[in-house]
């Protein structure tokens, strides 16, 4: 059985890693990137099971990058983290069919459950 593959986009290092170690823990393959644009010329855009994005960052947003994703055709499931909760953003991700929206700092129970509802989302690789 594939063993799915998370990718995390935070221009934060620490929140970056701290992410990436909780995902390991799970037993999935982690992958990271400091920027939305990274992540977008990466192979991952296409092999990722599950995105979680920080909302605010420089260049592209996390939401911009929801937004380009599904312009693009991509469907992969997405968990938001944010230090800047607003209702008005978190409406529209979670409208445009983002999976979580989480505050930061992260409890790391709501990222798991987050995560499993991801990985059980249909289409997922």
């Amino acid at each position: 059985m594939k063993v799915p593959l998370i990718s995390i986009v935070d221009d934060d290092g620490p929140n970056r890693e701290a992410t990436e170690a909780l995902i390991r823990s799970l037993g999935y393959t982690a992958v990271t990137f400091a920027s939305a644009e990274e992540y977008l010329q990466s192979d991952c855009v296409r092999s990722s099971s599950c995105l979680i994005t920080d909302l605010q960052m420089p260049g592209m947003s996390g939401a911009e990058l929801q937004d380009r994703l599904i312009a693009d055709g991509h469907q992969t499931p997405i968990i938001f983290v944010t230090a800047f909760p607003e209702d008005k953003i978190r409406t529209r991700v979670l409208g445009a069919g983002a999976l979580g929206f989480l505050s930061k700092p992260v409890n790391d129970e709501c990222l798991i459950q987050c995560l499993d509802k991801a990985l059980r989302s249909p289409g997922v690789r």
